[in-house]
């Protein structure tokens, strides 16, 4: 990378091998002791006031350079997955059943050789504040930390935080304008009926005929209640009933995911269906008892932060190694806790494209070392640029 400052070039190698170390010790979410442990070291050792303790296991470094009043927050993940790595790697997870399936052990390092570039280099007034999260994959770790006070104690007049893509070529910068990434609800579905034998249905009410009838009507609220220029999904993951073929169950479950990219959706989504699930079971001569989890809010970038990181990633990077506009995903990410108290943006770095190139949640993905270099540019970039000029550009 042609811009990559000389210093931070020298010191990539030592960053990769930190990035290997917390893969092949992942930790899952609120369990990240070791890795927690290890970041808080790095940045005593450089200069950073360090607190620990939100959330459990996450922590802040603070920085205080000059005699600005801005502030600036950039998070990284810290958590892994439930899942048995399959790579191979030198460098897989020596836990079993756990592995860093999403790419945080990369985040981290990112972030922490920003962190040491910064802390001999950098060249900004004002503070710059380091978070470190636990348990984004669950239970939300973004949420416990602002409930632990994160923003009251450490005021930030901005926050960012990046994550990176497979599908998109490597070290290509993504920004995305508005909604990100959509909200996350969970809904449970519990149908009770009266059970009986499979050969003589009419004397029993069967909650799988429900059920399927359920199933099928739910995607009628996509197709039929919600803007066709919004974006919404209503999936049925999980269908639980039943032990053989000539028994009619008394219960059923449903477990569904809901997702939208914009709040009045969300709601919409939520109220048609609790009126269907309920209107159905009762046409079926069943009970519904429906439970409906929200989860993770949309994640809704703030404009005028999001083009001061376009500028920033142009600057570093050039045009054809930046998506300037790109489209919102319907996954979702907790960090949208933390752009609901705070302005800022959440971007994608390119893990790689073609061919090897793995999605993120599988048991053969790695973070692509190359980014390290690249994601720590941007970030040192980037806390020069918005603690030297003060407030960041206004859209275009």
């Amino acid at each position: 990378m042609q811009n990559l400052p000389s210093a931070l070039r020298d010191r990539l190698d030592t960053f990769i091998q930190i990035r290997r170390d917390i893969h092949a010790h992942p930790e899952l979410g609120l369990s990240e002791f070791r890795t927690s442990e290890l970041i808080a070291s790095k940045l005593t050792e450089w200069g950073y006031e360090v607190t620990r303790g939100l959330a459990g296991t996450g922590l802040v470094g603070q920085l205080r350079r000059g005699g600005g009043t801005r502030r600036l927050g950039l998070r990284a993940d810290m958590d892994a997955l439930p899942i048995q790595e399959t790579t191979g790697l030198a460098h897989a997870s020596r836990h079993d059943g756990v592995m860093h399936a999403c790419g945080h052990d990369g985040h981290t390092a990112m972030l922490l050789a920003a962190a040491e570039h910064l802390a001999l280099h950098g060249q900004f007034s004002g503070t710059l504040n380091l978070i470190f999260q636990p348990a984004e994959e669950h239970p939300g770790g973004a949420q416990l930390m602002i409930q632990d006070g994160l923003f009251e104690r450490f005021p930030c007049d901005a926050v960012y935080a990046m994550h990176n893509m497979p599908g998109v070529p490597q070290g290509h910068l993504v920004f995305v304008d508005g909604a990100a990434m959509a909200s996350s609800d969970d809904v449970t579905i519990h149908l009770k009926g009266q059970g009986g034998h499979g050969a003589m249905p009419h004397r029993a009410n069967d909650p799988i005929v429900a059920a399927a009838s359920i199933v099928m009507a739910l995607q009628t609220i996509v197709s039929r209640n919600v803007d066709p220029l919004q974006t919404a999904v209503v999936t049925v993951g999980a269908i639980h009933a039943g032990t053989a073929n000539n028994v009619i169950p008394a219960q059923v479950t449903l477990e569904l995911s809901v997702r939208a990219l914009d709040r009045d959706v969300r709601d919409l989504l939520e109220a048609r269906i609790r009126t269907l699930v309920q209107a159905q079971a009762e046409g079926f001569g069943v009970q519904a008892e429906l439970l409906y989890k929200r989860d993770y809010p949309v994640l809704v970038n703030t404009p005028a932060e999001t083009q001061l990181a376009r500028e920033v990633g142009l600057q570093l990077l050039g045009a054809g190694q930046v998506v300037a506009h790109g489209r919102a995903l319907t996954g979702s990410e907790d960090f949208a806790f933390m752009l609901d108290h705070c302005p800022g943006s959440y971007l994608m770095i390119g893990n790689g494209a073609g061919e090897g190139s793995c999605m993120v949640h599988n048991p053969g993905y790695d973070f692509n070392d190359d980014n390290i270099g690249v994601g720590a540019a941007f970030w040192a970039a980037l806390t020069e640029r918005f603690l030297q000029e003060g407030a960041p550009a206004s859209p275009p």
